[in-house]
């Protein structure tokens, strides 16, 4: 096939993927050398936290050529996911409720995803014939967002997400390695200005500088990636977040622009989007591996579910109902939960003279 040929194709690609609901498409180089001092660099300095896999597979998160021999070009497509859930401020806003990032409300995204972009690559076979092709959905060591970036998806906020004047950064990645010489596309310039709403927001300080992120102190990683206990002093700033945290896009101006998504799987499950600390808090693990099942958020477990929400209630306004679901789990049988029971009672008796002292289990 000659260089027009090729270019057909990578339209063809285009308007499949938009008829797979996908908001974009673009097809970019696998070439980021550029792109390992960067991710070195934070990974010497242990932003990565306890994620290990972060740093596990080294140069190969720059090099999409070690997933798959012969790669020739990486088609990107990106599907907006805001959901019509009730007002992200207003849950913020409510201590006695939980808040739940948005992204995780409905159906877990990898699964819808993966499947698209498979009958994407599938439309593809069937087209030009077999080819080398693998799909991944945050199931690689990938830097999806550089090469977003470079195919002009949108460019890297100073929040360090990939933000688009179209549609703000609620939209998910997903991404296809092929061996097939699609012609890239250009990446569009940055459009944060002097803008740092984002890094003012930032509840614990995780953003340390435009365009860097320590995961360290991400509430996003403190209430889903780290497995123990979570830093005491940054507790307090957690608010009612028991799972991610979406500050950084909450303020940003041009998420003002960002349309809903009409996909059904994410609609908001079980009344996540208005559900109260309380009533979570009360989910046995039969309960919540029912409930949450499908869902992004089973991943972390009973434990660290109950974890997260202890936090919550212990920055909850203090409350009998709220001091008494405390009580009810003072004796949990996971010493990683009764600590950050004890914990949060703590905080309400240092609020309230009424209450009893607080004992060790």
């Amino acid at each position: 096939m000659d260089q027009d040929n090729w270019r057909a194709l990578a339209a063809r690609i285009k308007d499949w993927g938009r008829e797979l609901g996908f908001a974009a498409v673009r097809i970019v180089s696998p070439e980021l050398r550029d792109a390992e001092t960067g991710l070195f660099a934070w990974l010497q300095a242990g932003c990565h936290g306890e994620m290990d896999y972060m740093a596990r597979h080294g140069a190969k998160r720059a090099r999409p050529g070690e997933l798959l021999p012969g790669t020739r070009a990486v088609i990107i497509a990106r599907m907006n996911y805001l959901p019509d859930a009730a007002n992200a401020a207003e849950n913020l806003g409510d201590g006695r409720r939980a808040y739940i990032s948005r992204y995780a409300l409905g159906r877990d995204y990898h699964k819808l995803l993966r499947a698209r972009l498979q009958t994407l690559a599938a439309r593809l076979v069937a087209e030009i014939g077999p080819r080398g092709q693998r799909v991944f959905v945050d199931s690689a060591p990938v830097m999806e967002v550089e090469l977003a970036t470079q195919a002009g998806l949108g460019w890297r906020g100073k929040h360090t997400l990939l933000l688009d004047r179209d549609a703000g950064s609620w939209f998910f990645l997903g991404e296809i390695l092929t061996d097939l010489p699609l012609p890239p596309d250009p990446p569009v310039t940055d459009h944060c200005g002097s803008c740092r709403a984002c890094l003012d927001a930032c509840p614990t300080g995780a953003l340390t500088a435009p365009y860097q992120l320590d995961a360290r102190r991400c509430i996003s990683y403190l209430t889903i990636e780290l497995k123990g206990a979570i830093p005491e002093q940054l507790r307090p700033a957690i608010g009612n977040r028991i799972y991610g945290c979406d500050d950084c896009q909450l303020c940003c101006p041009w998420n003002r622009f960002a349309p809903q998504s009409g996909e059904r799987d994410w609609v908001p499950r079980h009344g996540l989007d208005t559900a109260t600390l309380v009533e979570l808090f009360s989910w046995s693990k039969s309960v919540f591996a029912e409930r949450l099942a499908g869902s992004a958020i089973h991943r972390i477990g009973h434990e660290r579910w109950l974890r997260n929400l202890a936090v919550a209630l212990g920055n909850a306004p203090t409350s009998p109902d709220i001091v008494a679901a405390l009580e009810a789990r003072r004796d949990d049988e996971s010493e990683l939960v009764r600590e950050h029971v004890q914990w949060a009672l703590a905080r309400h008796r240092a609020r309230s003279a009424d209450l009893p002292a607080v004992t060790s289990p």
